[in-house]
């Protein structure tokens, strides 16, 4: 048989600074034989029967010695450790104690040790502190104080950031409104969380998944806003205004009719119009800098800060007349898919918090770099993963290839559960269990059951035949003016005709013509 090992538990040691979480390693002789509550109980006995701390309460240095019953002094004395004392070994580069046996001595050292002792403007008595620390090692705590103190200590430089100034003003009443009523748990946390972000950092992303109810949460929102007399403007794609003229509206349909919501609805393709009229809003009538609250849904319509020569872009008219002018604007943004092709998606959309300024978002949070530089590191490690082979393409792999400024910025602007979260995180017994989501069923039936009828692959056949002129707009531009064509189409920003090649190729037109025809096609049946 083998040699029975002796083994020790033993924590390794990363920083200097960690020392303090479990002693130094010469402590771990005493941890290992898990004696301390009773070696501990014994200390503070002892103490309490012989012996009296007193500590110096003034700033000024202090000879290190110790002194017995006059007969002995001993100097230097760094600690009260097994270590500084002398009897075990420690890590210093030396540790010499040095004893005085002589009487008169140890005479003079026994005096100056009791002048100071004494001396109540010098020490305080401080045993009953130390008594207590030392009772506190072996005391019964309950579990939950063990919880509480991790959490305190885990989120403590969390908690010194928050302020009134950020939190949601329970006085305002809008927890007695009828919407926030309506709202689950995690809707609840949300709403206070966007809340907190749009009063710190002027913008919050809601990322929540399909179906978590992004729309009520946004309307708590504006709920406490319009509590504090702030003026809101909710942006949604025209397919989806009916989602929020109808909780502004006095209709029987309206379950919120008794929260009098006063926000205005505006179209995201309407903010291109400069006449005319939106959900009923004259837009040549409208106060565009007045907006306290931009609420947008769907977001992502707005992830292109790309500027025309021709015409000042929607993105531009909210970022410049409605976000720059006028009052401090904050931007609340609802997207299931914040960032579409592309980290730049994202960028330009956390750009209308900052009013495309983004130092001002860049001083309030622990960044080592600029929120551009972020994102270029984002899309370079996004890249290098889309280029592995599909078994190493993991989740785990693009979250080690991120650098932590950027889950630092994501982390202060947005807010994105899924419903495994909800389901992990929160009591569900409110909510229910969510749908099961039925796989697509893939139906290919035929354009028509007509003998003799050609077929969509054939139809998409004869149309890659086609080679009109008209397919070829190039071919119809002077050579003296083609500079000016690779100036305003080159995709590169480089200005040269080569890079105009696939817009002049008539095959490149040809199949954009054959997809436009196919669409039309579609659209008949």
């Amino acid at each position: 048989m083998s040699r029975r090992q002796r083994r020790e538990f033993f924590i390794p040691r990363e920083r200097p600074s960690e020392s303090a979480l479990y002693g130094t390693e010469f402590e771990i002789r005493l941890r290992n034989q898990l004696t301390q509550r009773a070696i501990a109980r014994e200390c503070a006995e002892w103490v309490r029967r012989k012996v009296t701390f007193r500590s110096n309460r003034t700033q000024n240095p202090m000879q290190a010695f110790a002194v017995v019953d006059s007969s002995a002094a001993y100097q230097p004395v760094q600690g009260f450790t097994s270590a500084d004392l002398g009897y075990e070994p420690g890590n210093a580069v030396s540790n010499m104690v040095v004893k005085l046996d002589d009487a008169p001595a140890a005479a003079r050292y026994w005096g100056l040790f009791s002048e100071i002792w004494g001396d109540p403007s010098q020490v305080d008595d401080v045993t009953a502190a130390v008594r207590e620390h030392i009772a506190s090692v072996y005391a019964e705590n309950a579990p939950a104080r063990i919880y509480f103190l991790i959490l305190y200590n885990v989120f403590a430089d969390f908690l010194e950031d928050i302020s009134e100034d950020v939190l949601p003003n329970d006085r305002t009443g809008y927890q007695d409104s009828k919407i926030w009523g309506s709202l689950y748990n995690f809707q609840r946390d949300a709403a206070t969380g966007a809340i907190n972000k749009l009063e710190t950092y002027n913008g919050c992303i809601l990322a929540d998944s399909v179906g978590l109810g992004k729309t009520f949460t946004a309307l708590a929102v504006i709920k406490y806003y319009e509590l504090r007399n702030r003026s809101v403007l909710v942006l949604a794609p025209k397919k989806l205004a009916d989602n929020w003229t109808t909780y502004k509206g006095n209709l029987t349909t309206n379950i919120f009719v008794e929260d009098r919501f006063n926000y205005d609805v505006l179209a995201h393709t309407d903010l291109s119009r400069s006449s005319g009229t939106s959900l009923g809003l004259p837009l040549n009538q409208i106060n565009w800098g007045n907006y306290d609250l931009v609420v947008i849904d769907e977001s992502h319509n707005f992830r292109n800060d790309k500027e025309l020569d021709e015409r000042e872009t929607r993105y531009h008219r909210l970022l410049n007349r409605i976000i720059r002018s006028g009052v401090r604007t904050k931007v609340l943004m609802l997207s299931a898919t914040p960032v579409n092709n592309h980290f730049t998606d994202l960028r330009n959309q956390l750009a209308l918090a900052y009013e495309g300024e983004s130092e001002q978002l860049a001083s309030k949070l622990n960044l080592r770099t600029s929120i551009e530089e972020v994102f270029r590191q984002a899309q370079r490690a996004f890249n290098e993963w889309s280029g592995l082979d599909p078994e190493e393409r993991t989740a785990q792999a693009i979250v080690d290839r991120l650098d932590f400024d950027f889950f630092e910025l994501l982390d202060a602007v947005t807010i994105a559960r899924s419903r495994k979260h909800i389901q992990a995180f929160y009591d569900t017994s409110e909510i229910g269990t969510f749908p099961i989501r039925r796989k697509p069923l893939a139906v290919r039936p035929p354009l028509t059951d007509l003998p003799g009828a050609p077929s969509f692959d054939e139809i998409y056949s004869d149309l890659t035949e086609l080679s009109m002129a008209v397919y070829a707009p190039l071919a119809y531009v002077l050579d003296s003016r083609m500079e000016k064509y690779a100036e305003r189409y080159d995709p590169r920003g480089e200005g040269k005709i080569e890079n105009l090649g696939h817009l002049g190729r008539e095959v490149g037109i040809q199949r954009l013509m054959t997809t436009n025809l196919l669409k039309r096609l579609e659209s008949s049946v």
